[in-house]
């Protein structure tokens, strides 16, 4: 019993410490910009000047998306990557465009069991890819969090929270997939690497 609780509790250190460190390089790696573009795919256009998204290895600084959701919220996707583990990282940006603070909605983080006991998180977002005709899911690690920004509350006017949600990778012939998040519109971001 004690040594399958040591072997348990160490998978959870590990798997908090991946999650960990992949939060830590989406803000650590990132530049401002104030450069004022509009947005390749953009469900809606942003009306204010504001700063630009993070300029990150390998990225433009043009958004793959912008995404409005309730009170103000816009959601930035600026990086669809794949990596050689077999792992789709979406980048991006959650800002209150609204003048008062906002507490993100619980409904981003979706409905399974799993996720909603591990707080507010953007657990709810999925992938599709309508060629190979397949839904994918935020990753989560061996105790059940999902692999994504967590720990979201308040979001003061003006205010900028990176985000990041990791998926599994489509096949490498596909380059293009629909992006869902409660509350959001679903948009069509590509796929680097």
């Amino acid at each position: 019993m004690s040594i399958r609780f040591t072997t348990k509790a160490r998978r959870g250190v590990v798997a908090l410490t991946v999650a960990a460190g992949l939060a830590l390089g989406v803000v650590g790696c990132g530049g401002g910009s104030d450069d004022d573009k509009k947005p390749k795919a953009s469900t809606s256009t942003s009306k204010g000047g504001g700063s630009g998204p993070s300029t990150q290895e390998g990225q433009s600084d043009e958004p793959l998306a912008e995404l409005r959701g309730q009170d103000g919220l816009l959601l930035k996707l600026t990086a669809a990557e794949r990596d050689a583990g077999g792992f789709l990282t979406v980048n991006g940006e959650l800002k209150n465009e609204g003048a008062k603070r906002i507490t993100v909605p619980a409904v981003l983080r979706g409905n399974e069991t799993e996720i909603i006991k591990h707080g507010r998180t953007l657990g709810g977002a999925t992938l599709v890819d309508s060629k190979g005709k397949k839904r994918y899911y935020v990753l989560r690690d061996t105790d059940g969090r999902p692999l994504t920004t967590t720990d979201l509350g308040i979001i003061k006017p003006g205010e900028t929270v990176p985000v990041f949600m990791q998926f599994p990778a489509p096949p490498t012939s596909t380059t293009e997939v629909s992006f869902q998040l409660p509350t959001f519109p679903s948009t069509t971001i590509e796929i680097s690497g």
